[in-house]
């Protein structure tokens, strides 16, 4: 008698690894963030940290990187590592671009679907069904897509009017729009400079003004993703495909069906992901425009520890960091050194408190040096703001890996009928 019910009636049951922080208290870390910034920002005289341009703009520049993420998740989740999301990216690029051009924005969105749906078809086919190394077949991804997108260039818009070889012509946009009346109360109070409030107004208004409707389907998606993850017995089934594929075919699962449709979602949600950067970011395809924002993805979704909620405030960290390079970027990186460094502090106090006295003293060292980078300059070379979501990326990789806990079959290789 088939035992598959068991998986159907307990969708919420599967017991968590590690116990993480309620509710409340992430709540007041939240707020003690807030407040330190907002410290910072007085000291600094640096307004643009928490300006309503400034969280607009982080928004915008985390979504595609939290679409990538999420992509990772689903894979990742099934047991499919999808070092693939750069060239998925790419593909929906390349597709969204060239499709909105043709017959309009939101078809763009639909081929750019189904462009990272096929980068990820490919690499389940690669993956699942012959077995190849997860990280071989990702970059291969990654490099067969920025191959196949320069080739459909010079065949597509090399002599288009307004394209070149590596940019397509524009595309309509998808629209945006502003809460009436609220998103200017809220820049009006995040310009009076108050403590704290004016820095919630800031964030509060940054979500609230020229957001895409594009950004609202992304934001939408977490949630969605979530629910449908840890609340529905399709859920469980895929993730049981990526903590112990054997037994979840002994109770009935087609893992192999599963880990297709992971790997499939992911690559859509990258290529959305990748509709956005050429259809609301910008207006055109441009070659190179992902930026790495798909490894970025991939950060996100191992410091949220592949959790939906984790993954979007990687994706908003990262974002933030982009911004610098594009709104005030040497005054706020140089404020940021002394938040960075104060953080560190805080760091410190919580290793000794798990007696980790060399981490300790590390950190502790970095942020006297930071402090000192602070105290003797007045700014900061152009070259650290840019640098500095490709830095963070890694400091925060670095710190958090203690943590970390990925699902157990993340990355080995699976045949059907194996525990046999």
């Amino acid at each position: 008698m088939s035992t598959a019910p068991a998986l159907d009636k307990t969708p919420a049951a599967a017991p968590a690894a590690r116990r993480g922080l309620s509710l409340p208290v992430l709540m007041l870390i939240v707020a003690g963030l807030l407040c330190l910034v907002s410290a910072v920002r007085l000291i600094t005289d640096a307004n643009g940290l928490t300006s309503v341009s400034q969280m607009s703009t982080a928004l915008r520049l985390a979504v595609p990187i939290g679409l990538a993420g999420l992509g990772g998740l689903w894979a990742e989740r099934a047991g499919v590592v999808n070092i693939g999301l750069e060239g998925m990216l790419i593909l929906g690029t390349w597709f969204g671009a060239w499709a909105g051009y043709q017959w309009g924005p939101w078809v763009g969105v639909v081929a750019a679907l189904i462009g990272g749906a096929l980068g990820g078809l490919v690499h389940a086919l690669a993956t699942v069904t012959f077995n190849v190394n997860h990280i071989v077949s990702g970059v291969a991804i990654n490099i067969l897509a920025l191959g196949a997108t320069r080739y459909l260039s010079v065949l597509v818009y090399d002599g288009m009017d307004g394209a070149t070889s590596r940019q397509s012509p524009a595309v309509p946009s998808l629209g945006e729009f502003t809460v009436p009346g609220l998103a200017d109360a809220l820049a009006d109070l995040n310009k009076q400079g108050y403590f704290l409030i004016s820095d919630v107004a800031g964030l509060l208004g940054g979500i609230m003004t020229g957001v895409s409707w594009l950004t609202v389907i992304a934001v939408a998606l977490v949630p969605v993703s979530w629910w449908v993850l840890w609340r529905t017995s399709f859920g469980l089934r895929l993730r049981s495909c990526g903590e112990n594929p054997v037994a979840a075919e002994s109770l009935g699962v087609n893992v192999i069906k599963y880990k297709y449709l992971a790997v499939i979602i992911s690559g859509a949600l990258a290529g959305l992901g990748g509709a956005f950067l050429s259809e609301v970011s910008s207006n055109y395809y441009l070659e190179g425009q992902t930026g790495g924002r798909g490894y970025i993805g991939l950060a996100a979704m191992i410091f949220g520890n592949w959790m939906p909620g984790g993954l979007a405030l990687g994706a908003g960290l990262f974002g933030y960091s982009d911004t610098l390079k594009v709104r005030g970027g040497t005054e706020n990186t140089h404020a940021l050194l002394l938040l960075i460094a104060v953080l560190a502090l805080f760091a410190v106090a919580w290793l000794i408190w798990k007696k980790k006295i060399t981490g300790a003293v590390v950190t502790l060292a970095v942020s006297v040096l930071l402090f000192f980078w602070y105290a003797t300059t007045d700014s900061v070379p152009s070259q650290v703001a840019t640098a500095m979501p490709y830095v963070l990326t890694m400091l925060v990789l670095a710190l958090s890996a203690q943590r970390l806990r990925m699902p157990k079959a993340n990355g080995q290789p699976y045949r059907k009928g194996q525990g046999k």
